[in-house]
């Protein structure tokens, strides 16, 4: 049985949590497993008890465990999403997609699938390529060659 990694990193560099998909198909599985083998078992040989209570309790542990984990991806999420609105009337210095450095002060946040996106004059701006913050502002630079 496969256990889909808890959380991955996306192209902005913001941890988001996987997909669970498989999680109920995965519990099914493992329960028609159980009932095959009870199933079709040897009535001169007996599956020992001890066993599947084990493997039941090791399913149960690894179900609470991906819990935990569900939970702690949605709170890092929140996090995250508290951090970006602290941002706003602050001056950043990012990097563009072209590889220019600009900074601007973060007016709002927008939040979309990816995460959220500060706008700075108007343009969107993930976490990932912002490079400073400061708490004052500056004037906006222009964006600087490339070298």
């Amino acid at each position: 049985m496969s256990v889909p990694a808890t959380e991955a990193v996306t192209s902005t560099g913001l941890y988001q949590p996987a997909t669970t998909t498989g999680s109920s198909s995965d519990k099914e599985m493992f329960l028609n497993l159980m009932v095959a083998q009870l199933r079709y078992q040897d009535p001169m040989n007996p599956t020992d008890s001890g066993q599947m209570m084990a493997q039941n309790a090791q399913f149960t542990a690894l179900e609470k465990m991906q819990d935990v984990a569900d939970q702690t991806a949605a709170l890092l999420s929140a996090q995250v999403s508290f951090g970006a609105a602290g941002m706003v009337g602050k001056n950043v210095t990012y990097m563009n997609q072209d590889g220019t450095t600009t900074s601007g002060l973060v007016g709002s946040v927008t939040y979309d699938a990816s995460g959220p996106m500060l706008v700075v004059g108007g343009a969107s701006v993930s976490l990932g390529q912002v490079q400073s913050i400061s708490a004052t502002a500056t004037a906006p630079t222009a964006p600087a060659a490339a070298s």
